[in-house]
């Protein structure tokens, strides 16, 4: 069996970046923030994936994407890129009742650690877990 392809997406403003807290699903699962992004449906590119992983977690519109890197992930290797959306306010999407449960969103301060990539968009960890 493969990997599922995944796809994920910074988004920067005002030196903040975009993030989603999600809970485990699995009794005892943790919580954690990671960036907007999702699976990478059959039939879909990374590049529209993203897009519409963006809409359905936050609700954002991507009018420009940019690919950046590719990293491993829990669940398989992610293309991430660098968005721009269309300007309004992030609103935490629908539960689906598959995956991790989505509990918000915020704006979280960019990472000051050397995490730039090679293209000069800072990439923040892909999970931040919290502590229980």
């Amino acid at each position: 069996m493969s990997e599922r392809k995944r796809a994920a997406a910074v988004i920067v403003r005002d030196g903040r970046v975009l993030m989603v807290h999600e809970r485990s699903r699995r009794s005892g699962g943790g919580e954690w923030w990671t960036l907007p992004g999702g699976g990478v449906e059959p039939g879909e590119t990374a590049e529209e994936a993203v897009k519409r992983e963006v809409f359905e977690e936050t609700g954002l519109i991507v009018s420009d994407t940019r690919h950046v890197l590719e990293m491993p992930y829990p669940s398989g290797m992610t293309s991430v890129f660098a968005v721009t959306v269309i300007d309004g306010e992030p609103r935490l999407g629908p539960d689906d009742g598959k995956g991790p449960e989505p509990l918000g969103l915020d704006w979280l301060p960019a990472p000051e650690l050397p995490t730039e990539s090679p293209h000069g968009v800072p990439i923040p960890p892909m999970i931040v877990v919290l502590p229980a």
